[in-house]
């Protein structure tokens, strides 16, 4: 691999870091990019090599909502294990699919995303007192099989699905579900790594440099968290997504592979 193509890519991984732990949706910007710039790898190798940083700066965001919630560890591990074995079984399937399907539905689903970033303003309140009992069993596991599944086979925004299904279905206040979200992305993140591993469809020469770029920029991004509510935080990240879809759309459009 040429040297700049590592340099973009461990210069990504820590605009995704910083940018995810700041407005959320680092993934949005990591995928597209990835994947313009390693047009000649399998669809499946890179989303499993991008798992690796993913899951770095999804652990480091962990720590921090370990310190400030209280968690239920039972209700946690039951999510944890359903999350963990749909991430499998959908990193699976991306195995199985090929580039020409890939490709095309991937540009199709991170559009769709950008619109929806872009005309979501604020989720943060629910409408329902925090459900208890089995319905909140039920929504929970039916949650956790859907977006677990989504994060394993094609992953941006997971943990932006997960925030809205238990705010929305579970009744969750926003930080109680950003906590919840953050932790079960991470199993997503393991189940996938533990399928592309026993696939052997990580390339750790990209990953662990990415992973800690990653990393960086989360650290980077918490500090400056507190600047969370300043407008030009949203519209930066939605620039920069733009930018990441144009170029992934150009290799899938006018590039021959």
């Amino acid at each position: 691999m040429e040297l700049d193509i590592f340099f973009y890519l461990c210069i990504i991984a820590f605009c995704a870091g910083f940018i995810d732990a700041i407005a959320g949706g680092g993934g949005l910007i990591q995928t597209p990019l990835s994947l313009a710039l390693l047009p000649s790898y399998p669809i499946s190798t890179i989303i499993g090599t991008l798992k690796i940083p993913a899951f770095s700066g999804t652990g480091i965001a962990v720590l921090h909502y370990l310190k400030k919630s209280k968690i239920d560890w039972l209700f946690f591990l039951f999510l944890a294990i359903i999350s963990f074995i749909s991430a499998f079984l959908g990193s699976y399937v991306l195995t199985i699919v090929s580039n020409d399907f890939m490709k095309p539905l991937l540009l199709v689903v991170l559009v769709a995303l950008w619109l929806f970033t872009y005309f979501k303003k604020d989720f943060s309140t629910s409408l329902l007192s925090e459900q208890s009992g089995k319905k909140k069993i039920v929504y929970s596991v039916v949650l956790s099989v859907i977006v677990g599944f989504y994060d394993g086979f094609i992953g941006p925004a997971t943990g932006t699905f997960f925030i809205m299904g238990f705010v929305f279905l579970i009744g969750m206040d926003f930080y109680k579900a950003s906590s919840y979200a953050k932790m079960i992305n991470l199993a997503t993140n393991f189940g996938s790594i533990c399928l592309f591993l026993l696939k052997g469809q990580i390339i750790w020469t990209i990953a662990i440099p990415m992973a800690i770029s990653n990393g960086l920029g989360g650290y980077f991004g918490a500090k400056m968290a507190i600047l969370k509510g300043i407008v030009w935080v949203r519209y930066i990240f939605l620039l920069i997504m733009l930018i990441a879809i144009g170029r992934f759309a150009y290799e899938v459009l006018f590039s021959q592979y």
